[in-house]
């Protein structure tokens, strides 16, 4: 068949094309694409086979060949295309960022302090474990460390035989005299702290010889703080010298010993403070006469249950000006955070229509809830409302009635035209509900204060 010149020169472009390439393309691994050809050489062409290239082939014969060769080509040319897809689709790098949903909690690992080198031992118990908020350990001296728990150990024995001391003879004493000399039997011996005045110097003498002898002669250190080789519950030292053979009952005891040593400690120094001011270990405190805060406890302001709760001590004076200048001070703070607190919601609801500064063009809706308005009224604003604040303090309600704080005469809620109230019962509950919110109102003006400056609005 018959083929016009531009469709021969079209056939020929392509097949060159086809075949350069493959050249380029796929390239042999043995040996190097030759690109020319002449007649009888044999042609490298990648990795196909060998072909032998004749000259003087004719017309037809060449394009037959080259269109061959096209297809053949464009067969090749997809395979690769697709080998090379896949080897770039199994070389892909997966990179795991290890992120993803939150659990709704927090999965950080606890903050756990640094460890000083004696935790582990007898004494850490949970949920302090190495308790030593002072920083005595710090140091990390085993001989001071060692010295200090055996003055602990020391400390709570003598503790716990304290404590007993406290108990038992409110159920027994013994029979006899204690001082024959001076008549003084077991029986007269009162409890407590009062017996310090009551045993006579010379018994007070032999307790701290006998003490002195356990500590210097017969306790002798074994290297282990607080064993002094005298076995269980130092029965030792009355030649019955009996030990704890199971490891772990030992240890199970002996910090059993240590925690029961804390805690009479404790103990012990509240009965003396209970003892001291009240007269004996379980005394009622309302034993204690003298305390300077007997004077305000029947005051409006005391509620259960804490009852009359002054921890900073002012009025451990006992000064009666005093306690009414701060009274009356806690009312009108009280008071003010009141109004404060209802300052802070009117607004969410409801404004006043109209202008608050007609020169400046304000209006009471633009003026910010919050502390916002502080920077939005003008000066001569808050001139005003420090005007009117002075002029109630000084001169409307001036002195109180009848040297009673807070009261101005100005009957129930201070309105003046309702009158006071007239029940004692009735007016005592309402002045005491008066205090109580104005002290929660106080808490609640400071936490919206917070929260407004922190956020930009009270809630």
């Amino acid at each position: 068949m018959a083929q016009s010149a531009s469709t021969k020169s079209l056939l020929l472009a392509a097949g060159a094309t086809c075949l350069s390439s493959v050249a380029f393309v796929v390239p042999s691994s043995e040996s190097k694409p030759q690109l020319r050809a002449a007649s009888g050489d044999k042609v490298q062409t990648g990795p196909f086979h060998e072909a032998e290239a004749y000259a003087g082939l004719s017309q037809s014969a060449k394009m037959a060949m080259l269109g061959i060769s096209a297809v053949a080509t464009a067969g090749a040319g997809r395979r690769l295309r697709q080998k090379q897809s896949e080897k770039v689709s199994s070389s892909r790098v997966v990179v795991h960022t290890g992120l993803g949903p939150g659990p709704g909690y927090n999965t950080l690992p606890e903050w756990e302090k640094p460890k000083n080198g004696f935790e582990g031992l007898i004494g850490d118990q949970e949920p302090l474990g190495l308790w030593d908020p002072v920083g005595f350990a710090a140091d990390q001296n085993i001989e001071n460390f060692k010295r200090r728990r055996e003055t602990e150990i020391k400390h709570g024995r003598v503790s716990m035989l304290a404590t007993i001391g406290y108990i038992v003879p409110e159920y027994f004493k013994f029979d006899g005299e204690c001082s024959p000399s001076t008549g003084l039997k077991f029986a007269d011996i009162p409890n407590g702290l009062k017996a310090l005045s009551a045993v006579p110097p010379a018994g007070l003498a032999q307790m701290v010889a006998f003490a002195g002898f356990i500590e210097l002669v017969a306790n002798k250190p074994t290297g282990e703080p607080g064993n002094f080789g005298k076995g269980f519950l130092g029965l030792g030292n009355v030649g019955l010298n009996v030990a704890i053979q199971d490891p772990d009952v030992r240890l199970k005891k002996l910090k059993a010993e240590m925690a029961n040593g804390r805690l009479a400690m404790v103990a012990i120094i509240g009965m003396f403070f209970q003892d001291g001011l009240t007269g004996s270990a379980w005394g009622d405190w309302a034993n204690y006469t003298d305390s300077p805060l007997r004077a305000f406890e029947g005051e409006l302001g005391v509620q259960a249950p804490v009852g009359f709760w002054d921890p900073l001590g002012l009025s451990a004076d006992g000064d009666a000006a005093f306690f009414k200048r701060r009274r009356e001070t806690e009312l009108k703070h009280g008071r003010i955070s009141m109004f404060a607190c209802i300052g802070y919601i009117v607004p969410e609801y409801f404004r006043f229509p109209g202008e608050l500064s007609p020169k400046l063009g304000l209006q009471f809706a633009d003026v910010p809830n919050g502390l916002a308005a502080l920077s939005k009224v003008p000066g001569q604003g808050w001139a005003q409302i420090v005007g009117f604040l002075g002029t109630y303090e000084l001169f409307i309600n001036g002195k109180s009635i009848n040297d009673e704080p807070g009261n101005y005469g100005k009957g129930n809620l201070g309105l003046g035209f309702l009158g006071p109230v007239a029940d004692p019962e009735s007016r005592k509950k309402k002045l005491s509900a008066e205090l109580a919110n104005g002290r929660l109102a106080m808490m609640a003006i400071i936490g919206m204060l917070f929260q407004d400056g922190l956020t930009g609005s009270a809630w």
